[in-house]
């Protein structure tokens, strides 16, 4: 399912960059995916198949049509007549990466057992972008179950300097 998330967003993304309003197609998609989660009944109407499609596809006109570009409500169209409206946020969050590679961002989860001051995640940011080449956004996420020191997972890798892990190392070594 991932995969059909991925071809449909990257043709969205296509047009977004063709049309120079990656921005504003962003933002069109953040605006759907709050509506989504504030009304989730909403995908639910546009799956359902006791409602015509015509219907069904003029109810995304009547939600989305003015003031969203015309290639997001069309986009929104697609996956409804295709029947493909549940891959809505998969297809949201991948053309938010497509967004993140051409900017050059990404995104680190950075865990730690007690929270980190300002300088702290400066420093983490700025050891990072060196390591990815990238911008990073982090994420602070506090576990406890750490005990001290932090675990950072950035584009598929994990760096694991917890006191958890550490402990988990040494446990395997005298265990053999």
């Amino acid at each position: 399912m991932m995969q059909t998330d991925r071809e449909y967003a990257e043709a969205l993304f296509t047009l977004a960059v063709e049309d120079n309003a990656v921005e504003e197609y962003s933002c069109a998609l953040n605006t759907v995916k709050s509506v989504v989660e504030e009304n989730p009944e909403y995908i639910d109407f546009l799956c359902s198949p006791a409602i015509p499609l015509p219907e069904r596809v003029q109810a995304i006109d009547e939600a989305f049509g003015e003031g969203f570009p015309e290639n997001v409500v069309s986009f929104l169209k697609i996956l409804c007549e295709n029947g493909r409206t549940r891959t809505l946020m998969g297809c949201i969050e991948e053309f938010g990466k497509f967004v993140m590679e051409l900017s050059s961002t990404t995104v680190a989860e950075v865990y730690s057992a007690v929270p980190l001051d300002d300088k702290q995640k400066k420093n983490i940011c700025l050891k990072l972008s060196k390591v990815t080449g990238k911008n990073v956004e982090a994420v602070y996420i506090i576990d406890e179950s750490l005990i001290g020191g932090i675990k950072i997972e950035v584009e598929g890798k994990t760096f694991d300097g917890s006191i958890k892990h550490r402990l988990s190392e040494v446990k395997d070594v005298i265990i053999g």
